[in-house]
């Protein structure tokens, strides 16, 4: 019977979502509403231009991943910024990349659920997410960010809210919005 547990946890540490099989990723770890697959380069740089990103913005990354986003607009684009993750060993990941690429000091990561994350300072909020999640966060979006802030989605759109831009890179879609001034109608969470 040991065996078979064995097994079966060495299967799902082979899953391509399986970042690492540290006892608290496997165990112990939140639950989390997104699996982890990474951004390609040319879409992370699509994601960037679609969002405007310049020196001196801040930039959060919702379900940051290893980082990547984040620092490609530090390093790249002189941003700053935050990149929020429910996995604590993605999150060490992020950390060492970004002492590796020299923007530790302008970017932070921090392991947190990102619907209790202030998302206040933004000037650029990013995601990876999933539909559902994306709608989930909507209401979060229109009631924290200002008006004129950019939101970039990888892959995933906001249902009925209709972005300014839609671009491709490679087979993926990249979404860009803006924060209006009102909140339109259909701002709440849909049903």
């Amino acid at each position: 019977m040991l065996a078979l547990g064995l097994i079966a946890l060495g299967g799902r540490c082979m899953l391509p979502t399986m970042v690492s099989c540290s006892a608290t990723t496997l165990f112990g770890g939140p639950a989390l509403d997104v699996p982890y697959k990474t951004t390609r380069r040319d879409v992370v740089a699509l994601m960037l231009e679609m969002g405007e990103v310049k020196a001196g913005d801040t930039v959060i990354d919702l379900g940051t991943g290893d980082g990547r986003i984040l620092i490609a607009a530090a390093k790249e684009r002189g941003a700053k910024g935050l990149g929020v993750d429910l996995d604590h060993v993605l999150i060490a990941k992020a950390r060492d990349a970004a002492a590796d690429a020299g923007v530790a000091d302008r970017v932070r990561f921090e392991a947190a659920d990102l619907f209790k994350t202030d998302l206040s300072s933004a000037d650029v909020v990013t995601m990876y997410l999933l539909p559902e999640v994306n709608l989930r966060l909507r209401p979060q979006l229109f009631a924290q960010l200002k008006p004129g802030t950019r939101v970039v989605s990888h892959a995933f759109d906001m249902g009925d809210w209709k972005p300014e831009a839609k671009r491709r890179a490679g087979g993926s879609t990249v979404y860009m919005w803006r924060i209006p001034q009102t909140p339109p109608a259909t701002a709440q969470t849909p049903r």
